[in-house]
């Protein structure tokens, strides 16, 4: 059976207007448009503008189509369709934006969060197709969550389940969503750059030379500098991955004991230091974790790489309700 589907992405620097088909399962994209985010009354012209001539090229309609799938970096009111002041999109204020798509298109619409989004993806159509149970963590610049609960998107009261980046691991720490020693500091692309370069100023002021950081200048260190020293052999890299990675394992272990999942979908630096994260990550998951929980869930690298913005927002209108 075939399904027409459309998403929108919404994005601080770009936008993407995507008609897929899903038949049986299997995603396709059948065409992408990419626009740049502009000031806000300009870009919102764009969207509707872009998702009405794309429907029309298509012959898409309200009647053959499942719906159009908004995916915007939050806050925002998914109950409402309401996009509110995300920090990347100034000026965006109190939005309706499934109102203004569904009033251009016709054919209805809704809306989620980047992550939730995602989450639904790798649920639908990557690591997690087949499970109940799914969490799926960003694990990027920053550290998002999505969670997948007994076979349905779980969101929360007001939109704000899954923010595990903000949980503070430790008193000390590096920064992540604002907080000292949270998770998102301890595993995320800039926290393990903040681990880094604590680790290499401490090498320097006792007088020793770190390779990967000739000439001393901390801010130039990124999660792929130290990512490659570590797959080098560099001790003080590993050991910047084995902090990240013993913290990973310490949260993996509290959503195993809390939620029971089947499946914890991992992204970004996950997929691409796996082999450097995984032994210190499974040793701590095996020491704190409900054994019985434990030995049911599978934690794996998301699997849709660099199309997973374009199946989030479509993953969003695959499941949205008939």
């Amino acid at each position: 059976m075939k399904t027409n589907l459309l998403g929108i992405d919404i994005g601080g620097t770009k936008c993407a207007v995507i008609y897929g088909v899903d038949t049986d399962g299997k995603l396709e994209i059948v065409e992408k448009v990419r626009f740049d985010t502009t000031d806000r009354d300009r870009t919102i012209a764009g969207i509707l503008a872009e998702t009405k001539a794309m429907a029309d090229r298509h012959g898409l309609n309200g009647s053959n189509t499942r719906a159009i799938g908004i995916s915007c970096g939050g806050p925002l009111d998914s109950a409402s369709g309401t996009v509110m002041s995300p920090p990347n999109l100034p000026g965006w204020d109190n939005i309706p934006i499934v109102k203004m798509v569904e009033e251009a298109t016709g054919i209805r619409a809704a809306l989620q969060n980047d992550a939730n989004a995602c989450a639904l993806a790798e649920w639908k159509y990557g690591a997690g197709k087949g499970s109940r149970n799914m969490i799926f963590l960003t694990f990027g610049t920053g550290m998002g969550a999505g969670l997948v609960l007994d076979g349905k998107l779980y969101a929360g009261t007001n939109d704000n389940a899954g923010e595990v980046g903000h949980i503070r691991l430790s008193e000390f720490g590096p920064v992540g969503y604002g907080k000292a020693g949270s998770f998102e500091g301890f595993a995320s692309g800039g926290g393990i750059a903040q681990l880094a370069q604590s680790a290499v100023k401490e090498k320097l002021m006792m007088g020793q030379k770190v390779s990967w950081c000739p000439d001393g200048n901390l801010s130039a260190i990124t999660a792929k500098t130290v990512a490659e020293a570590a797959a080098a052999g560099d001790e003080t890299a590993i050991e910047v991955y084995r902090t990240s990675a013993a913290y990973l394992g310490k949260t993996l272990a509290f959503l195993i004991d809390i939620l029971n999942p089947e499946v914890i979908a991992i992204g970004s630096i996950f997929v691409r230091a796996e082999q450097l994260i995984r032994p210190f990550m499974q040793a701590v998951i095996d020491r704190e974790a409900l054994p019985a929980a434990a030995k049911v869930c599978r934690v794996k690298p998301a699997e849709l790489g660099e199309q997973i913005g374009d199946f989030a927002s479509l993953s969003i209108a695959a499941s949205t309700a008939l």
